[in-house]
């Protein structure tokens, strides 16, 4: 047995001497340098690219086989401009683990390694030559050969310096770049773990930016650390300490962070798993700061593909100047499903945000021309809260004209939407609703809004509205019907107008077209009608100021124009009035206003456009005034009153000259009457003296 193993290792060694004084003559004589000629030719006539071999060549075979090459380029297909080059690379393989089926790989070194690619207009790429049809199946059959021959390997460290990878696509203008990529690992092995570190630079020109910061749109420096294991045996991989940190600027955004982390991910090349899968935002713009925060766990299938985070929690945080408290913050949890193969995606989520709680349910269908289905239940909502805060109304005023931004619906054109919006309470625009219920489909660039139901300022509200993105100057449809609705906190809320008081029913069917608000009042048609009871109009007391002319009487009389006085208001037991609405105006001819002291009608307009109101009504006192001091001189007199200017500034004008002139023309009727009485009184009695 000895003697066995003795003479074994005499063997051994003798084959290793004779092997290694092999690679020794053979690395003595052989001088790859000089096949430089007959290399670059073959590259030429194959390929047709200029090879450039600047640099040396030096070959090892003891102890381990090995090459490295210097300076070298490689032009672009049929032209001598440079496709790739490389400063120096070096690969090493040890020569006796060769003799047992194993590959164990010394090192692998390369720098300066840069390669453009680009994509051409005619659509092909700059590498399409390189990727001959043949070759590759030639390349598949090598590939199974040394899968049967069951060949290991085994690398004892990578690493990549100073390499650089450039995109260009001709068609859209779009340059994407990797820059100072390097690539550092420990052992590559089966089953092995390997640490592995990545450090990059990505640049880009797109997306497009009117402010460039650093001088791209695009500008993040990125660095990945983890460990690998895999297993060749069953192809599966293994992740372990996954983290991904990204730093940089971004179209309007000053300063990007985003971080990706996992304790384990694993998987193969169907299908991973991770336990938990975190990734974070931290954006900084010119007025507001953005965090963002996701995690779930997550599991895909990469063949069909589909993706799954069953247990996802979003959280985020807002500050800046212009958001509600300074601060807005929401986390919400539920899950997302992805299915890649079918265009779809599956969101569930609920959650807060600032007061409010959100429910939402949504499904996409189509990546390209997405279909939206959603669901979505808030108990309440301060929309205020995050519309841009109102211009004093004096600023206001001056400058509506020259700053008013057009409505861009051009979103709509392509929306394709259909869901339900539900929210116990809302406040927007400062007015105030309940139960609000919004049904929306939108399609081909039309939404319609049907049902538009709430219940708000002790009524309710039920109608349509529909807007048409597809003309230049989109166009609004309203039909829309409020019963036993309290007018006045209503208009004061919407509008600021604090004129009318009372409550009742308010229907509204109204159409228009433009691209600004302006636009839009200015073009109003359709028909408004209101039927108010027990309620008044705020600013005068027609009533009153009737009663104290009545000293007027008989010796003429002037109009009076004063101004809207909020201490007093006319009151009313029933309001009706219909508007025919023509490019911003409203018109109106059958006002009826009663009370038991007055009666009113008139007829004019309420220009909507510019917000102002030319209205003249004709108000009569009541002949008898019950508990009013008996019958009153002016009792049945009718009085012109009109009401115009803006609406932030009514005036009152009462003419009182066509109220004496009214009551002058009363009393010569009442004359005549009575003469008429007389003479027909003394008429009968000469007929009765004729017939004795």
């Amino acid at each position: 047995m000895n003697k066995f193993i003795k003479y074994g290792l005499l063997s051994a060694g003798g084959l290793g001497l004779l092997v290694a004084g092999g690679a020794a003559y053979i690395a003595a004589t052989f001088n790859p340098n000089d096949y430089k000629a007959q290399i670059i030719q073959v590259v030429k006539d194959k390929k047709q690219r200029t090879l450039k071999l600047d640099g040396d060549i030096k070959l090892t075979f003891f102890p381990s086989i090995g090459a490295n090459i210097g300076k070298a380029s490689l032009s672009e297909f049929k032209s001598e401009k440079e496709f790739a080059a490389i400063d120096s690379a070096h690969v090493s393989l040890a020569l006796l683990p060769l003799f047992s089926k194993q590959v164990v790989v010394d090192e692998v070194v390369v720098s300066g390694l840069k390669v453009k690619l680009v994509k051409l207009k005619n659509g092909k790429t700059n590498i399409d030559d390189l990727l001959d049809k043949e070759e590759s199946k030639e390349a598949v059959k090598a590939g199974s050969k040394a899968e049967d021959a069951q060949v290991k390997f085994n690398i004892a460290s990578v690493n990549v310096e100073k390499t650089g990878l450039d995109y260009r696509d001709e068609t859209s203008g779009a340059h994407y770049a990797l820059k100072d990529i390097t690539l550092k690992t420990g052992r590559i092995a089966d089953g092995v773990p390997a640490k592995i570190e990545f450090t990059a630079a990505l640049q880009a020109n797109q997306p497009k930016s009117e402010k460039l910061i650093a001088g791209h749109p695009l500008d993040i420096a990125m660095q990945l650390k983890a460990t690998l294991t895999f297993d060749l045996e069953k192809q599966a991989y293994r992740l372990e300490g996954l983290d991904l940190q990204a730093k940089g600027v971004a179209p309007g955004i000053e300063n990007l962070a985003a971080s990706l982390s996992s304790p384990m991910l694993e998987g193969n090349a169907q299908s991973f798993k991770t336990s938990m899968l975190t990734l974070g935002l931290d954006m900084k713009q010119p007025e507001q700061a953005f965090k963002l925060k996701l995690s779930s766990p997550v599991n895909g299938n990469l063949e069909i593909p589909q993706f799954n985070l069953s247990d996802l929690t979003v959280a985020v945080n807002a500050t800046g100047d212009k958001l509600p408290n300074k601060s807005v913050g929401s986390e919400m949890k539920g899950s997302v499903q992805v299915d890649a193969g079918r265009q779809s995606v599956q969101v569930n989520l609920a959650g807060g945000l600032l007061q409010s709680q959100i429910k939402a349910k949504a499904v996409l269908n189509g990546f390209s021309n997405p279909a939206i289905r959603f669901d979505v239940d808030v108990d309440q909502l301060d929309a205020d809260q995050y519309l841009p805060k109102k211009p004093a109304s004096g600023s206001a005023k001056v400058n509506a004209a020259a700053t008013e931004q057009p409505l861009d619906l051009s979103a709509l054109r392509k929306l394709n939407l259909d869901g339900s919006l539900r929210i116990g309470m809302l406040k927007a625009a400062n007015v105030k609703l309940s139960q609000l219920h919004v049904g929306m489909k939108a399609h081909n660039g039309v939404l319609d809004i049907n049902p538009l139901s709430a219940n708000l300022y002790q009524g309710s509200m039920n109608g349509s509205v529909t807007v048409n993105a597809v003309p230049a100057r989109p166009g609004f449809t309203i039909n829309e019907n409020l019963s036993g609705i309290n007018i006045a906190p209503m208009l004061k809320d919407a509008v600021n107008f604090d004129t009318l008081e009372g409550k009742g029913n308010v229907s509204l069917n109204l159409n228009t077209q433009g691209d600004t608000v302006t636009a839009l009042k200015q073009a109003l048609n359709g028909n408004v009608a209101m039927n108010l009871a027990d309620g008044a109009i705020k600013g005068i007391n027609i009533a009153r100021k009737l009663r104290d002319a009545k000293d007027m009487l008989g010796k003429g009389g002037a109009a009076q124009t004063q101004a809207a006085n909020k201490d007093e208001k006319t009151d009313f037991s029933e309001l009706k009035a219909s508007f025919k609405v023509n490019n911003g105006v409203a018109h109106n001819e059958d006002l009826s206003l009663k009370s038991p002291l007055i009666r009113v009608s008139g007829n004019g307009d309420i220009n909507i456009g510019n917000d102002s109101i030319n209205y003249l009504a004709k108000a009569t006192l009541a002949k008898t005034l019950e508990g009013q001091g008996g019958r009153d001189s002016v009792g049945g007199i009718t009085v012109p009153v009109r009401l115009s200017g803006p609406f932030t500034d009514l005036k009152y004008t009462l003419d009182f000259g066509a109220m004496v002139s009214e009551a002058a023309k009363q009393k010569v009727e009442a004359k005549k009457e009575e003469m008429k009485g007389k003479l027909m009184d003394q008429l009968k009695g000469g007929l009765k003296g004729l017939f004795r």
